[in-house]
């Protein structure tokens, strides 16, 4: 993994961040505190790409800050976005599957901080605190639910419709409310849409 260092203990505000993780809400901060970490609060810059197709590990990577998408580079030079991750979840749950993030790549789009776990920690944790289990259950349900989605609009839908229904998903997953209606807090370019709707 690019730009990965060494193992780590965990801090106190480090404790904080991992407690807003999705999947590591029914854990306590003692039990956060133990888990092993294959490395710990990594920064990556914005537009720093730090897993490639060559890297070979099965990683559970956790996202406590910042803004990370997940692409596939295409023949003709073009990038697909297949997901955009924001801060307090975990990504390349896949690894816990025996697969890896494949032909993918993963680039902060922000300033980001990172933590890893191997395959062998999450499956220790997961023994140990089934709950975490159930958390990964559901975050894989909901993903794979809107992956074939996306999918499904790729194949059938014109670029209008796959634009219209990818800003219905992010006013859905993102969306906030105010006086003058919805509003997506992150900013995203022509470009970061293009490569979401293919």
């Amino acid at each position: 993994m690019t730009g990965f260092g060494q193992e780590n203990a965990v801090g106190g505000d480090h404790v904080r961040l991992l407690s807003l993780v999705d999947v590591f809400e029914p854990l306590s901060w003692e039990e956060i505190e133990k888990i092993n970490w294959q490395n710990l609060n990594t920064k990556v810059g914005a537009g720093e790409v730090f897993y490639t197709p060559m890297d070979l590990s099965e990683t559970l990577f956790v996202l406590q800050s910042g803004r990370v998408r997940i692409y596939r580079a295409l023949p003709e030079g073009r990038e697909l976005t297949l997901a955009v991750f924001e801060s307090g979840t975990v990504f390349g749950e896949m690894a816990l599957t025996g697969q890896r993030l494949r032909a993918s790549y993963a680039q902060a789009m922000e300033e980001s901080e990172i933590s890893a776990m191997c395959r062998a920690d999450v499956e220790r944790l997961v023994l140990d605190k089934p709950a975490v289990g159930l958390q990964l259950v559901h975050l894989l349900s909901e993903r794979l639910a809107s992956y074939e989605a996306r999918m499904e609009g790729l194949g059938l839908k014109e670029v209008p419709a796959r634009l219209a229904g990818l800003i219905l998903e992010l006013v859905e997953t993102q969306g906030i409310r105010t006086s003058d209606g919805y509003k997506i807090p992150t900013r995203y370019t022509h470009q970061h849409l293009g490569t979401m709707i293919g």
